[in-house]
């Protein structure tokens, strides 16, 4: 379990775009890590070997198929390696925070091989969706 992420927490992103990543957390990322564009308006933080997992599928994708290409597209060209600083942050390059509309206080997302990072309104909005959901979410992936 020491490697996993879970829970969730909320850290200000600072002016010049520098995240506190939770303390438990930061064990993790001693060896860096990469940030890239997320899915849902979010972005997607991976230890170093997580990425080189994640790559690994992505590079096995069919280029003849543009929705491959379209994905391969989102997840490697938005990528940028980051350090955890001697405070604990990380440095979100411009054009992420721009993508996921980060400003002020951000949302750090556990989901157990990645973090997520969100726009405080947008993780409100999505958690209340899907809890509102959440019955109709199980029945359709637990058959």
């Amino acid at each position: 379990m020491d490697n996993l992420f879970i829970g969730e927490y909320r850290h200000q992103l600072d002016g010049k775009g520098r995240l506190a990543i939770p303390a438990k957390f930061r064990g993790n990322l001693k060896k860096g890590a990469v940030v890239t564009k997320g899915l849902d308006g979010c972005l997607f933080l991976y230890m170093p070997d997580e990425w080189s997992k994640l790559v690994a599928k992505l590079t096995q994708m069919p280029i003849s198929q543009g929705n491959a290409r379209a994905f391969a597209r989102l997840m490697l060209a938005g990528a940028m390696a980051v350090d955890v600083d001697s405070q604990g942050r990380i440095n979100l390059p411009k054009y992420l925070i721009q993508y996921a509309g980060l400003r002020g206080i951000s949302i750090i997302a556990g989901l157990m091989n990645r973090l997520e990072v969100w726009n405080e309104k947008k993780w409100e909005e999505y958690k209340k969706k899907t809890e509102k959901e959440s019955e109709k979410l199980a029945e359709a992936l637990f058959i």
